[in-house]
């Protein structure tokens, strides 16, 4: 049975390992020096280097050669994932005081030590404290956040970092000219992408891949990857990125199943779109599309998900949605209440409201030089307590929010409200818009603006429709504009905004 090519090519000394010269240095210089320490500690991400300089530090501190599979009984190997008991700790504790058989040092290498219980971290903690003069612990951990303080104090601790990319693939090229693997330097680049900083995931695809039989390309690391083509990533996000248009939902469903039908999976189909609109919103010069960054936050979560396909289906429907719903009255109108210069004649408020009952407002734009509500900090006086909390305010609710909480007003707006005396209920399409409103962080913003705007205290409560409802748009936005407006709801309008004059349409 041949040898993984990870473990072919491990290194040897600290002068072989790449790209922890920061640590490598450091370390050889105290063992010249004769500065040996009772404990080390190497934290990091995986596959970067630190279970091989642990064994090559304790085979250099006691003048050992370090081969393959090398055996010492002074270099004692310990997996904390299968050793994590107070039992083994004890056991470990009591054989210390034995002094070594053939070396100088009795080196322990615990490995994912922040596996260890916190009895078992105790028992160790006394061994730390007061080492025998012959022994050295080097711990090893991917998580050092979940190691005790205590413990961390006592050891002498270095810091991994992932490996350059650049150095990732000088190391696979080295490898792959030596086991006469013929690989183009697309590919190369990928598997090092993939390998996520770490020689040991990046040399294991490689071992991998050389049993194609044949030159490898960048389209058989995709193959072998399970990544999406380029054309059908590209479609998606330019789904995302464009303007709102009928028919984008139905387009990503039917691009998301042809992919699911070929065998991809929704965590790499995430995984890629996330790259793509990432590199869109780093090589964009205008404005930020804030869909793009939505879904950008929440395609994270896909790999995690209990179904990514599902999951990654509603994020696209979900964002697709959001950008074809119109804006809410309240925002239409506000923008249609264009605050007047002081020395400019202004008409007075019965004027401004005369327009019939049927009568829509017009965006336009304001004036020069006035700037626009929308770039204006918007401060909403209190109306009195005889105005009742209802439909009528909540175009009114949703601006407010907009304006100092765009992300959340995103969600809110998706919402059904219904109101009651003491209550307003929002009715959501999907769990998670729920489960976001249902946090008492947000809800407690959503009652401070209820409450800035009608000067009364309500109570927030968040539901799920049921299957085959269909939400019902407020009015605000029902038929794809602004509802109709009676006088009243203009005089509150315009005592809220300050104002102004009303545009014909």
């Amino acid at each position: 049975m041949g040898q993984a090519l990870y473990r072919k090519y491990r290194s040897k000394s600290l002068s072989e390992i790449i790209g922890q010269e920061h640590i490598t240095t450091t370390l050889d210089q105290a063992i010249k020096a004769g500065r040996i320490s009772h404990a080390y500690l190497f934290t990091g991400p995986r596959g970067v280097g630190k279970t091989s300089i642990a064994r090559i530090l304790a085979h250099e501190i006691n003048n050992l050669p370090y081969v393959d599979d090398s055996m010492n009984i002074d270099i004692i190997e310990i997996d904390a994932a299968s050793n994590r008991r107070i039992d083994e700790i004890r056991d470990l504790r009591d054989k210390v005081n034995i002094a070594p058989t053939s070396s100088k040092y009795k080196v322990y290498i615990i490995d994912e030590v922040h596996m260890l219980t916190k009895e078992a971290f105790n028992a160790l903690l006394k061994t730390l404290e007061e080492p025998p003069a012959h022994v050295v612990f080097i711990l090893a951990t991917t998580d050092a956040h979940k190691l005790p303080e205590t413990i961390v104090s006592r050891t002498q601790r270095y810091t991994f970092k992932p490996v350059a990319k650049t150095k990732v693939i000088e190391h696979l090229r080295s490898i792959a000219k030596t086991e006469k693997i013929k690989i183009s330097d697309d590919a190369l680049d990928l598997l090092a992408v993939f390998g996520e900083g770490s020689f040991r995931d990046s040399i294991s695809l490689l071992d991998q891949a050389s049993s194609h039989g044949q030159a490898l390309e960048l389209s058989d690391i995709q193959s072998l990857l399970g990544i999406p083509p380029a054309t059908a990533v590209d479609a998606l996000a330019e789904l995302v990125d464009a303007p709102a248009a009928a028919g984008s939902a139905e387009a990503a469903i039917k691009q998301l199943g042809a992919l699911y039908d070929q065998g991809y999976q929704g965590a790499a189909i995430a995984k890629q779109l996330s790259q793509k609109l990432r590199q869109q919103v780093l090589a964009s010069r205008g404005p930020l599309n804030q869909a793009t960054l939505d879904i950008l936050g929440r395609l994270i979560d896909v790999p995690s998900s209990h179904d990514p396909e599902r999951y990654l289906e509603i994020i696209l429907l979900d964002v697709l949605s959001l950008k074809l719903i119109s804006l809410p009255a309240a925002a239409t109108v506000a923008a249609t209440v264009i605050t007047t210069p002081a020395a400019q004649p202004v008409e007075s408020k019965a004027a401004a409201v005369a327009a019939p009952s049927a009568q829509k407002a017009v965006l336009a734009p304001p004036p020069e030089p006035v700037e626009p509500l929308a770039t204006a900090e918007l401060t909403l006086p209190v109306l009195t307590t005889s105005n009742p909390v209802d439909d009528a305010l909540w175009p009114l609710i949703l601006a407010a929010l907009k304006q100092k909480h765009n992300t959340l007003y995103g969600v809110v707006r998706m919402a059904q409200p219904t109101f009651s005396a003491d209550t307003l209920e929002l009715s959501f399409t999907f769990a998670f818009h729920q489960k976001r409103i249902s946090d008492a962080k947000n809800r407690k913003i959503i009652m401070d603006i209820i409450e800035q705007v009608s000067g009364r205290t309500i109570v927030i409560e968040c539901t799920l429709l049921k299957p085959g409802d269909k939400p019902k748009l407020p009015p605000a936005v029902a038929d794809g504009g602004p509802a109709k407006t009676d006088s009243t709801d203009i005089s509150q309008i315009n005592s809220i905004f300050g104002g102004g004059e009303l545009l014909e349409s």
